[in-house]
Parts: structure tokens; C-alpha cells; sequence
């Protein structure tokens, strides 16, 4: 028997149990879980640091080697992550309506859990806690393939919180790591239809796609991020420099990190000199069209692929643009509906960035670098959906849920 069947055999069993557990059951392993990560974190971070070791003999870049770092900072706000999970109202059971038929019946619809969640994810290994977190909460098993960058980093974490479900009296099969990182394994769990209710793909475009073209288990779709700041004719500039500067160089290695600066013509030949060299002076590299080129050459020239890159580094698209409408125009072609911003004092321009621009989050004068579970108040997130179907934006706790139906009746037949 394969490791993956094992697992998902054991999964499928554990949460049988797990869908009965209370909220105060839930949380007191949510805490305990928090606790053991602090206690730990020595052993995490050694671990970690052979994880660190081996990606920068790969020659990992320096954005992507920043989500793999996990220090003492991290662990504590992944623990605290766990915490805040433990303190938001629990989704399963509530009923969402109840109403009486003609017939006598009364018909309701309440919140289930999904089951088994699997999740497929890359160089972030505070994923696993995060995963952990939402889906107990919500009463899911969480069946976890992680990247081979972070294997030794992920099996730390995972057998921390193992330790603190069996110290809870709950099964240590409620939260699962798939050990092989072979790409092989990978494409057999998109088939694990038997035991996964739902498979969510977490990390780049590539392994996003490669989930979504080979799943035969339901997929719900998180996405990349070619996230782009419009700053409008009637900017602040002070404002604008803060939340381009935030955006892009805060942490360039996440999915809600901004990609792409468009700027109104109007104020292009005060305000593009201003942002490139603030930008430069971070280490960005600009790279741009021929208008911003005239005006700072020392951009490098933008090619059609540059405006569908999501560069998760420090890298940013630079384009002028004649109207609010040509923006809005460039996001709709070349965006890939995570988030997108305008920087305007007008408000009637507010308004139709808002209604017209789609995507799973749209700012008015904030950093896209808030599109993120714990900043909405979910606590953590699972990913952030760019699709439309049943979850869209950061995945919190009713996001892994689903509904059915309850029927009262006192005999009726049809």
C-alpha cells in the first residue's frame, strides 16, 4: 500500500470522529497546538535550517529563500495564528435558514464540513499550521504535500502539532503530511478521489495549473498574483510612495505583493522619477514601457510576457496610461484577478475602480499587501481564491465549509 492511500485511508477515518468533536474540544487543541510550537521552536528552526541550507546551495533566490525562513518571529505568529483561530465562532452547525412548507415539513440548511482537505503547496512552511488551523476549526482533516524545499521544515511542524492532538486524546491522523515530495506522488493525490473531498493548490502558477488540469478531486482554485497599483491624476504622492513602496517591497515573495505600477500621464513626469528612485533604492529592478523609459532610462525595456509575470521578487512592471479607462483596460487584459489598487483623491474614480475592476479584493488608497486571512480578522487563511464559484479572496473558516439540507417531518409521503 502507497504511503498516500494509507494516509488518505486514515484521514478518511479520522474524520468520522473529528466532525463530532465540540467547539471547546476544538479550540483546547488549537491552543495546546500554540503552546507546543512556542515550546518547540528550537527544533522547528534547526530543522528549518536545513531546509535553508539546501535551498541556497539550489541557488534559490532571495524573495522565495524569505518564505522559506522560519525564525522565531514566525513561529510565534503562527502560533498566535492558531490562538486567534480558537477565538472565532465555529461554523459547523449553524443553521443558515428553516421554513415551513405547505405540506407540514419544516426544510432547513445548516454548515457541514468538508471532510478531507488535501492541500498542495510550495516553499511556505508556515502553510502547515495555517492548514492545520482552519481545518480543524472547521472540523477537517487536512491531508498536506508540501514542496521538497521545505520537507524537513514541514515534518517538524506536523509532528509538533501531532504530538499535541494525542496529548488532546485526538487522533494524530487528523492532520497528516505526505512525505514523498516526488512530483509522481503529487499527480496521485489529484486522483484521490476516494478519500479527499476537496484538493486546494497553494504556491505558483505552475503548480496551480498543474492542479487544476490534472485534479479529478473537486479543486477549489487559489491564485496567482499579478497584482497592480493604478495611481490616478488627482494622487497624494506622499500617499502613493508609501503604498507602492509597502506593496512591492515589504515581502516581494507573496502572492499579494504588487507586480505592476501604472501611472496617469499627467503626473507621470513628476511622479515616475520620484517612485523609481525610491523603488531603486529598495533594490527593485524596473522594468517598464517606452514612456517611463524616456523619462528614466535607466528602466529596462518591458516585454508583452513582462505584464502577465507575477515576479514574487524585487521586480516591478512600470506602464503610463492616458485615462483611468486604459487602466482599468491593462488590469482587465493582464491582471489575474487576486488584487488591485488606485491611489486617487476622486471619488467618482473611486467608485468605478471599485464596481469595475474584477477581482477577488479592490482598493481605494491601501496597500494590496492586505488581502491576507489574519488582516481580514479569519485568523489565518487557507489561500486566497481568485475564482467564483463558492470561494472567492482569502478562504477563512466558512470557506471550508458546505451545506445540507435538514427535513423535519411527521409522516409525510409523497
Amino acid at each position: 500500500m502507497s504511503e498516500l492511500i494509507e494516509k488518505g485511508k486514515k484521514a478518511k477515518r479520522a474524520s468520522r470522529e473529528l466532525a463530532r468533536y465540540s467547539r471547546a474540544k476544538k479550540d483546547e487543541i488549537l491552543i495546546k497546538a500554540a503552546k507546543a510550537l512556542i515550546e518547540k521552536q528550537d527544533e522547528i528552526i534547526a530543522a528549518n535550517e536545513k531546509d535553508i541550507n539546501a535551498a541556497k546551495e539550489s541557488g534559490i533566490s532571495g524573495a522565495l529563500l524569505d518564505r522559506l525562513t522560519l525564525g522565531k518571529g514566525r513561529i510565534e505568529s503562527m502560533a498566535k495564528g492558531l490562538v486567534d483561530i480558537a477565538g472565532l465562532d465555529d461554523p459547523v452547525g449553524e443553521v443558515l435558514f428553516m421554513k415551513k412548507r405547505p405540506n407540514g415539513m419544516t426544510i432547513g440548511q445548516k454548515r457541514v464540513p468538508m471532510g478531507v482537505v488535501g492541500i498542495i503547496y510550495e516553499a511556505r512552511p508556515n502553510v502547515t499550521a495555517d492548514a492545520f488551523g482552519l481545518c480543524l476549526k472547521s472540523s477537517n482533516v487536512a491531508l498536506l504535500r508540501g514542496g521538497k524545499e521545505a520537507i524537513h521544515s514541514n515534518m517538524a511542524i506536523v509532528k509538533v502539532i501531532q504530538s499535541a492532538l494525542e496529548e488532546c486524546d485526538a487522533p494524530r491522523e487528523i492532520l497528516q503530511l505526505v512525505e514523498d515530495t516526488d512530483r509522481k506522488v503529487a499527480l496521485e493525490m489529484m486522483k484521490l478521489n476516494e478519500y479527499l473531498d476537496v484538493l486546494i493548490p497553494r504556491g505558483g502558477a505552475g503548480l496551480i495549473q498543474s492542479v487544476v488540469q490534472n485534479s479529478t478531486v473537486p479543486v477549489i482554485e487559489t491564485g496567482v498574483g499579478n497584482c497592480h497599483i493604478y495611481v490616478d491624476e488627482s494622487a497624494d504622492f506622499d500617499m502613493a510612495s508609501r503604498i507602492v513602496i509597502n506593496a512591492k517591497t515589504s515581502r516581494p515573495g507573496v502572492c499579494n505583493a504588487a507586480e505592476k505600477l501604472l501611472v496617469h500621464s499627467s503626473i507621470a513626469d513628476e511622479f515616475v522619477p520620484r517612485i523609481c528612485a525610491e523603488l531603486e533604492a529598495k533594490g527593485v529592478k524596473i522594468i517598464a514601457d517606452e514612456k517611463v523609459r524616456d523619462i528614466y532610462p535607466k528602466a529596462e525595456k518591458a516585454t508583452e510576457e513582462d505584464w502577465f509575470t507575477e515576479y514574487l521578487d524585487y521586480v516591478i512592471g512600470m506602464k503610463i496610461v492616458g485615462s483611468i479607462d486604459e487602466a482599468m483596460n491593462h488590469i482587465s487584459h493582464y491582471g489575474s484577478g487576486h488584487s488591485e489598487a488606485i491611489i486617487t483623491n476622486d471619488y467618482s474614480n473611486s467608485q468605478r475602480f471599485l464596481e469595475e475592476v474584477d477581482a477577488a479584493a479592490v482598493y481605494v488608497n491601501a496597500s494590496t499587501r492586505f488581502t491576507d486571512g489574519s488582516e481580514f480578522g479569519f485568523g489565518a487563511e487557507i489561500g486566497i481564491s481568485t475564482q467564483k464559484l463558492h470561494a472567492r479572496g482569502p478562504m477563512g473558516l466558512k470557506e471550508l465549509t458546505s451545506t445540507k439540507y435538514i427535513i423535519f417531518g411527521d409522516g409525510q409521503i409523497r
